[in-house]
């Protein structure tokens, strides 16, 4: 990942790093500060005059993704010692996709707070951030492009891959597609049973390019990982060593003052994008890009996200849109492989963090698998990674996967039947009296940002029981909410504004016709605009749920699907003062 030969350029002075102000004067709050670290059995020349590097570890019991994450954080240390620095390793909240509830996006802010305040209330110089699970990864480069010192993403890496009577398993697709069957009754409880214990494998981020290898992906086409560290599996030892170069390098920042500010500009968020579509990837990446972009005051809309996903094809033949799974695209040759087939479509002069420009980062990049990773003129499906809807329903937007979405419904007609909560919808979907056929148009409100609060991952609605018996497996379905990234079908999701505040998803009744086409990119109820104003005047305000927590906080802050879900007043690049030290 870095050579051993690698001149170091000192720009910075020890005098001027950061910890030094906590370390080296001559005074009783210096004297005090020494003495805790020499509290814990460290001598002076292990932390006096060398750069302090913080290891954030997103690691816990809870999170299967980052179950080897502590383990990481001893080679990272190694890497830090090998180049003269000193390493301390700080917890940060974890968030495990599958355990937490009602869902992660609720605390992907806290996560991005807590990672800004870890490295601005400690004598630290810079850090290496591990993480990988879907929002760790968004809320990681949150917090640290906010706080904007030298920082290097480390990523936690898939999961390794598994098989069932012989057929590639992706985790979260075939979990849903599976499911679908046994609702169906075509497999049997012992068969499912089975499948609960061998479809995950091993530690590591779910092997699908869903949201976790989405974003850590596009964290790496953006600058901010050593190239090629996205795809390694977890538990390949290439993934130990590429941990300790990560703190290695994260030393060598610190001379270099390589902060985010330095290197994440609109080239390279222009890259990540890019990325993003070429992969076929998750839609959650597209609220989590309109956040991290905002932390750095970089302008990025739906609607430009959209253009770049008229341009540049789906490449990566990877679940749910493709064949393979995340260990192929690393044998294949991962992100500078596939990045150097998109070339074109790239600013290759960007720098990243091992101080090289992107170009040069994936210069000699080939693909070893051709089916895996296809060239831009073999596209793996005909339609592109995100479209962005506006009309009626989503006068704000509102986005849909076409290349996980079924070609029968990109133009579609008819009547909704919707859903107030969730849990009315789990009640009743299954229920041999609910009146539905294919044709029909689900909808679940109540699901935003503010709403569920959150914004859970509820979007891809699940196919009615009496469907599912009669072959049927997708169908429109539209909510305010988001979906799994490892999920597929004909999914609208992220409908701006959201039902709770009073978008026009809130007036829509069931029976009323809706109306999608695709590639008109448009989305519309046809009801007139007298009916909806009517039925905006007698619509209630929802009852408020929380008085307190965090979760109140959340609602009160929180920007709409189009504009990110961060919070109001961490947008932007407002610096904040540093700690006084007395």
């Amino acid at each position: 990942m870095i050579s051993s030969d690698k001149a170091v350029p000192r720009i910075r002075s020890l005098a001027s790093l950061r910890s030094q102000r906590w370390l080296t004067p001559d005074d009783m709050r210096s004297f005090a500060h020494r003495q805790r670290f020499q509290q814990m059995g460290l001598r002076r020349e292990e932390f006096i005059g060398r750069p302090v590097i913080a290891i954030i570890n997103t690691w816990s019991d809870l999170s299967p993704c980052h179950a080897h994450l502590r383990d990481r954080a001893e080679a990272v240390k190694r890497g830090v010692l090998l180049a003269g620095g000193f390493p301390v390793e700080l917890p940060a909240l974890s968030l495990g996709e599958v355990m937490v509830k009602p869902t992660t996006m609720l605390y992907r802010n806290l996560l991005a707070m807590e990672v800004e305040e870890l490295l601005r209330s400690h004598p630290v110089d810079g850090a290496v951030l591990l993480g990988g699970c879907d929002k760790t990864t968004p809320g990681l480069l949150m917090g640290a492009i906010s706080m904007d010192l030298p920082v290097i993403y480390c990523p936690a890496g898939p999961m390794l891959n598994d098989r069932h009577q012989g057929q590639l398993v992706g985790a979260g697709t075939h979990t849903k597609k599976f499911w679908d069957e046994y609702v169906a009754g075509n497999i049997k409880q012992a068969d499912w049973i089975e499948l609960e214990s061998k479809m995950t494998r091993s530690p590591g981020t779910c092997n699908t390019m869903g949201t976790a290898s989405t974003m850590t992906s596009i964290a790496e086409a953006m600058g901010f990982t050593l190239p090629g560290a996205t795809s390694i599996p977890a538990m390949d030892a290439n993934h130990v060593r590429m941990a300790s170069a990560c703190g290695a390098r994260a030393v060598e920042m610190i001379w270099e003052d390589l902060k985010p500010s330095a290197f994440f500009n609109i080239d390279a968020l222009a890259n990540g994008v890019a990325a993003y579509m070429a992969l076929g990837g998750s839609t959650n990446a597209a609220v989590h890009l309109l956040a991290i972009a905002g932390r750095a005051g970089l302008p990025l809309t739906l609607a430009k996200m959209d253009e770049v996903a008229q341009r540049v094809p789906v490449i990566a033949n990877l679940f749910p849109v493709g064949a393979n799974l995340m260990e192929d695209f690393y044998y294949a040759g991962g992100m500078p492989a596939l990045l150097s087939e998109i070339s074109p479509h790239l600013t290759l002069d960007a720098l990243t963090v091992n101080g090289k420009s992107l170009g040069k980062n994936i210069a000699g990049a080939v693909t070893t698998d051709r089916e895996v990773i296809r060239s831009v003129d073999r596209p793996v499906t005909a339609g592109v990674a995100l479209a962005v809807l506006h009309g009626n329903i989503c006068p704000a937007g509102a986005v849909i996967k076409p290349s996980a979405a079924s070609a029968k419904f990109f133009k579609h007609r008819g009547p909704a039947l919707v859903f107030d909560s969730n849990a009315e919808m789990l009640a009743q979907i299954h229920s041999p009296d609910l009146v539905v056929d294919e044709n029909t148009v689900l909808i679940l409100r109540n699901g935003g940002p503010q709403g569920a609060p959150g914004m859970p991952e509820w979007g891809n609605l699940p196919i009615p029981k009496k469907l599912l018996q009669l072959g049927v497996r997708d169908m429109v379905r539209i909510s305010d909410a988001r979906m799994s990234g490892t999920h597929y079908g004909s999914c609208v999701v992220h409908v701006a504004p959201e039902s709770a505040v009073g978008g026009p998803l809130a007036l829509i009744r069931s029976g009323d016709m809706i109306s999608l086409d695709i590639d008109a990119r448009s989305l519309h109820a046809e009801v007139s605009d007298e009916e909806l104003a009517m039925r905006r005047a007698a619509l209630q305000a929802p009852r408020r749920i929380f008085e307190r927590g965090y979760t109140r906080l959340y609602v009160e802050h929180v920007t709409q699907a189009h504009q990110g879900c961060d919070f109001d007043f961490l947008e932007g690049t407002a610096a904040t003062p540093e700690p006084p030290i007395y």
